[in-house]
């Protein structure tokens, strides 16, 4: 295989005239995905994981985009890929090897040019990627995505350490990879013994083609296994919350967590620290697990009093079982007395205490109304509340 430098992305390559085919391998069972029907036909990040290559390929401008289903899945396929122009589907065989000539026969009778053959499970398809290697087919019959080794490398003799390899010389290999059609076709063909060969380049290579390498991309991630589709939900998740409460005579005044000395307090069925309740409302807000009052009704006499800890802990506790972590919290309060900045590093101390987390993720700030509404005559306190929370 030849190792070549891709062109810069800006620069344009007239391509009028050459037709680009895709193939999407999608005839495997996928049963180590612990999956209810085959991966490439779950839902992963809000839709199909076959339907992401796809949808990247027609972008591209590939067609037609024949997609290789197991046998009787064309319902499931067809549903998946609903509303994409261009697709055809075909049955693949007991191997990919053998799916993919079968993919390729169906896909002579268009007379493509170029082909790119794409596994399913690699949802994530950059247009970069594509567009290397459609360069690369500019001076190479063949052209696949290459990302260098990081771990150290040995062969195994038995269960004992064997002879080292050396991983300078060695490439992890992804898809899609990128052919002139009549010569990967006539490879297939050609092949003569077992459909086992790992991929198509190495069936090209082994019918005398140079396969150059071009840079892939980590985002091309294959999935494979059940802990793979944990990251089907959003990486990034944000929430917002708002409250209010009435200031009176005779109450305590808790903001943040913190007891601060003033001539009124606020009102409310617990200790009505109306800084935590906005941000337990986002925090909850961000998982789509209701409300403050939903968890804590102040209908429910247990509540009377409490501290307002326990409800930012509670939330704190919902977000990591929903496998988050805070990343960032602001927290604004609204009100004309008392002055918030003499208490603003106190405050973020005891969220990120009760949160467990570093200070650095607690914002804590405050602004006046002018004097304007409630907040401006003194008849309450409002505190709003942004977080987002990262996938772990």
């Amino acid at each position: 295989m030849s190792q070549i430098v891709s062109e810069p992305q800006n620069s344009p390559r007239d391509r009028t005239g050459i037709r680009t085919a895709a193939l999407v391998v999608a005839a495997g069972k996928g049963l180590r995905a612990g999956q209810p029907v085959p991966k490439q036909f779950a839902r992963w990040r809000g839709k199909p994981v076959v339907r992401h290559s796809v949808e990247a390929l027609a972008a591209a401008g590939c067609a037609p985009i024949l997609v290789v289903i197991p046998d009787g899945a064309e319902a499931v396929a067809r549903e998946a890929l609903a509303g994409i122009a261009g697709v055809q589907f075909t049955t693949g065989g007991a191997a990919r090897q053998e799916s993919v000539r079968l993919g390729l026969e169906v896909l002579a009778g268009a007379e493509p040019d170029r082909v790119l053959i794409h596994d399913a499970a690699r949802p994530l398809l950059p247009a970069e990627v594509i567009e290397r290697l459609l360069i690369a087919l500019d001076a190479y019959k063949g052209a696949i995505p290459v990302l260098p080794v990081a771990d150290s490398l040995t062969h195994a003799a038995g269960d004992l350490m064997g002879a080292p390899a050396r991983r300078e010389d060695l490439r992890r290999v992804q898809t899609p990879q990128a052919f002139h059609f009549a010569e990967v076709l006539a490879a297939h063909r050609d092949w003569d013994g077992p459909t086992n060969a790992g991929d198509d380049a190495q069936v090209a290579q082994a019918w005398g083609m140079d396969v150059a390498l071009v840079e892939g991309d980590e985002t091309l991630h294959k999935l494979t296994y059940a802990a793979d589709f944990g990251a089907s939900k959003p990486l990034v998740r944000v929430g917002s919350g708002y409250d209010v409460h009435r200031l009176e005579e005779g109450e305590e005044l808790w903001l943040c967590g913190v007891r601060i000395a003033h001539t009124h307090g606020l009102s409310g069925h617990s200790d009505a620290d109306v800084a935590i309740h906005a941000l337990v409302d986002a925090m909850l807000g961000a998982i789509g697990a209701g409300d403050i009052g939903q968890h804590f009704p102040p209908s429910d006499p247990q509540w009377k009093g409490a501290a307002s800890d326990r409800f930012l802990a509670h939330a704190g506790k919902l977000v990591a079982d929903e496998g988050y972590a805070l990343a960032n919290a602001d927290v604004t309060i609204i009100c004309e007395a008392p002055k918030i900045g003499p208490h603003r590093e106190a405050m973020r101390e005891r969220l990120a205490d009760i949160l467990g987390v570093d200070i650095a993720a607690i914002s804590v700030k405050a602004t006046t109304t002018e004097k304007l509404g409630f907040t401006g005559r003194r008849e309450g306190i409002a505190a709003q509340a942004v977080v987002s929370l990262g996938l772990v």
